[in-house]
C-alpha cells in the first residue's frame, strides 16, 4: 500500500483519472438506464409490483451509481454496456430483495423462486421462467423478464465472458442463496441461514459464520466480474485474484457495512441483523476494522490495485456518510475506526460523496432509536453467538 510520497502521488492521479471516466463517460449513462427503468417499472400493470419496482429505483438510486463505478476497470470502448449491464444487475438484485419483504405463505420457497431470475441472468438466459409462483402478485408486464434479457445480453457481449463465466456463477449462486434464507420469518430464529453460514465459514477460518455468511450476500463480486470481463486482455490469474480478493473480504465489509445502516430498519421488520452477532460494539468496531484492512490490502496488490483500492474505498465512504452523520454513539465508534484503516485512501470520495449528497438532498434520513442500543431488539437464541463467536486473540491473526 502507501509507503512514501511517488505512491501518494500515483494514487491521487488515478482518483483523478478514475473520477474524471465516471463523470464525463460513465455517470451520463447511469442516468439514461435510470431512466429506462424507470419508464419500464411505470408500465407495470399490478400496483404493487409496480409500487415496489419503482420504491426499489427510488430508494436505491445511489446503488445503481455505485455499481456503474466498477466501469472504470472495463475497456473504454465496453463502458457503455457495461453500465447497463451493472446497472440492470443491481436494479434486479434491488427490486427481488424488496420483493422478498413483501407477506407470503412460503417466504423461503417463495425466495428461492424469485431469485432463479437472477440464476438465469448471470447462467442460462432463461427469462421465461415461472419467477412468481410462489407470489400472490405476477403481473409485472415483463419487467422481470427485461431485466434478466438486459444482464444475460451484455455478459453475453464480454469480450472475455468465458474467463469470467464460472465465477459469475458461483457469486450469482451465493446471492440468491442468501437472499433466500435472509427473508425468513422471525419467528424461526433465521436457523437455516444460521446453518448454512455455519457451514460456509468453515473455507475461511478467518471469518466468524455470519461474517462468511455477509460476504456471500453482497452483489459487488458480480459487478467486479462483470467489468473485468468487460477487458480485451484478461488473464485467468487475474480473474482468480479478483475473485479471492472480493469474496469474501471486500463483499463480507459492504454487507457488514450494510446491516449496520439499515438496522433500524431491519429491526422494525424483523430481518436478520447481521451486525447484532457481534456481542459488543467495541467487537464489531474491531473485525469490521479488520476486514476493511484484508480488503484493501489485497485488492492493492491486484493488477491495476490503485484502482481497484479506489472503488472499495469509495463504496466503504458511502456508508461512513451514514454513519458519521448518525447520532448513534455506537455507529459513531465503528465510522472512526473504520476510517482510521482506509483515511489514507478515503480522503477525496469522503469529499465527492459529500457534495454529492448534498445535491441530492440527500440529508432528511432519520435513524430510529433502535440503531443505539445493541443486542435490544427481537428474540434471538440463546446460542446465537455459539461456535462463531471470536475473540481478541483469535482476531490477531488476521
Amino acid at each position: 500500500m502507501l509507503h512514501n510520497k511517488k505512491d501518494g502521488f500515483l494514487l491521487a492521479s488515478e482518483f483523478v483519472c478514475a473520477a474524471r471516466g465516471y463523470w464525463l463517460a460513465i455517470f451520463p449513462r447511469v442516468g439514461v438506464e435510470t431512466r429506462r427503468l424507470r419508464t419500464l417499472a411505470a408500465r407495470i400493470p399490478d400496483p404493487l409490483l409496480r409500487d415496489v419496482a419503482q420504491s426499489a429505483l427510488a430508494q436505491k438510486a445511489l446503488n445503481l451509481e455505485g455499481a456503474a463505478a466498477f466501469a472504470t476497470l472495463a475497456a473504454a470502448d465496453e463502458r457503455p454496456r457495461t453500465v447497463r449491464t451493472l446497472v440492470a444487475c443491481q436494479a434486479l438484485c434491488d427490486y427481488l430483495d424488496l420483493l422478498c419483504e413483501q407477506p407470503c405463505d412460503d417466504p423461503l420457497a417463495n425466495g428461492h423462486a424469485l431469485h432463479e431470475a437472477l440464476s438465469a441472468a448471470i447462467v442460462s438466459g432463461d427469462a421465461h421462467g415461472d419467477f412468481y409462483r410462489h407470489c400472490s402478485h405476477a403481473g409485472d408486464g415483463g419487467y422481470l423478464r427485461s431485466l434478466v434479457q438486459c444482464i444475460h445480453d451484455g455478459i453475453a457481449s464480454l469480450p472475455s465472458r468465458h474467463m469470467v463465466a464460472e465465477p459469475l456463477a458461483c457469486a450469482a449462486g451465493r446471492v440468491a442463496t442468501y437472499q433466500t434464507l435472509n427473508h425468513r420469518d422471525a419467528g424461526s430464529f433465521h436457523e437455516p441461514f444460521r446453518c448454512w453460514a455455519s457451514v460456509e465459514s468453515r473455507s475461511y477460518t478467518d471469518l466468524c459464520w455470519w461474517e462468511a455468511g455477509a460476504a456471500a450476500g453482497s452483489p459487488l463480486s458480480l459487478h467486479v466480474l462483470v467489468s473485468i470481463g468487460a477487458q480485451h486482455d484478461l488473464r485467468a490469474e487475474e480473474v482468480q485474484a479478483v475473485d479471492d480478493a472480493y469474496f469474501p473480504w471486500v463483499d463480507a465489509l459492504h454487507s457488514l457495512l450494510d446491516s449496520l445502516v439499515d438496522r433500524g430498519e431491519d429491526l422494525a421488520m424483523g430481518a436478520l441483523r447481521l451486525i447484532d452477532c457481534y456481542p459488543t460494539p467495541e467487537a464489531a468496531a474491531t473485525r469490521i476494522r479488520l476486514i476493511a484492512r484484508e480488503a484493501l490490502a489485497r485488492t492493492w496488490a491486484l493488477p491495476r490495485g490503485r484502482r481497484h483500492a479506489l472503488v472499495v474505498a469509495a463504496m466503504t465512504c458511502f456508508y461512513l456518510c451514514d454513519l458519521r452523520r448518525s447520532s448513534s454513539p455506537h455507529m459513531q465508534l465503528i465510522a472512526r475506526s473504520l476510517l482510521a484503516e482506509i483515511g489514507w485512501v478515503a480522503a477525496p470520495s469522503m469529499s465527492m460523496l459529500r457534495a454529492r449528497r448534498l445535491l441530492r438532498r440527500d440529508d432528511q434520513r432519520e435513524y430510529p432509536a433502535a440503531a443505539d442500543s445493541w443486542l435490544v431488539s427481537a428474540p434471538r437464541r440463546p446460542d446465537a453467538l455459539d461456535d462463531g463467536a471470536f475473540t481478541v486473540q483469535q482476531t490477531a491473526g488476521l
